[in-house]
């Protein structure tokens, strides 16, 4: 491991102790409470926060909240990944924390509110890298606007931390289809600029129909399993 690095394991090592993380809803963003200086929060997810240090900009550190599960398995998916241009690579993990290789871009859910034109070649790159990793047993899960970028035309996949998980996810599949049935058609052509409150909305009712669609299915199987 490069010395580079090793700063930095250094310096993730006494940041810890002051990093006041809480998870409080899994199905929420976690909240940081208080992240000392000079750290910078890049983003958050339900189980896990994101931040970098300004002294190693394409360096970032993922720190997964008390009591979230998750960290063995992202750190397996990112071994079986390797190397790929979409994915990011994981450099060093230990203690529910990773240090990742930053990926630049904006991700689609911004490119959406922003009236940025999403490019098809970007669409393809990430079916391409979600066909990679299939390809090296895992199984793309959760794929949705928030966890895929654009960079330079080109399509990045962020959040791999669910590939291990078998069920069925028809996210990606249904972004898809939203991109070339109304994205495309109607949206792109006049850089619509839809505000974060709209796209909320449409994420949380996507959620609710997710999970009525679901909770049918189990009770359908329960009456009809031996």
């Amino acid at each position: 491991m490069d010395t580079h690095i090793n700063r930095l394991i250094e310096s993730i090592h006494q940041l810890l102790p002051g990093l006041q993380i809480e998870s409080v809803d899994p199905h929420d963003p976690v909240k940081v409470h208080y992240l000392p200086d000079p750290w910078r929060l890049l983003g958050k997810g339900n189980y896990a926060a994101v931040l970098y240090h300004p002294d190693y900009p394409n360096l970032v550190v993922k720190i997964y909240a008390p009591g979230r599960p998750g960290f063995e398995e992202e750190v397996e998916v990112y071994r079986r990944l390797g190397s790929h241009p979409a994915f990011s690579q994981c450099l060093y993990a230990v203690d529910n924390f990773l240090v990742l290789k930053r990926l630049y871009g904006v991700t689609l859910y911004d490119c959406i509110h922003r009236g940025q034109r999403i490019p098809k070649k970007v669409i393809q790159d990430i079916d391409s890298a979600l066909d990679y990793a299939r390809g090296r047993g895992l199984h793309p899960h959760d794929i949705h606007g928030r966890n895929v970028m654009m960079h330079e035309g080109r399509g990045l996949v962020v959040d791999v931390s669910d590939f291990l998980h078998r069920e069925t996810c028809s996210k990606w599949n249904n972004l898809k289809k939203a991109y070339y049935w109304l994205y495309r058609p109607f949206i792109s052509p006049i850089k619509l600029r839809i505000p974060y409150f709209v796209l909320d909305a449409v994420r949380r009712s996507y959620r609710r129909c997710a999970w009525f669609k679901t909770t049918c299915y189990r009770l359908v199987r329960s009456f009809i399993s031996p």
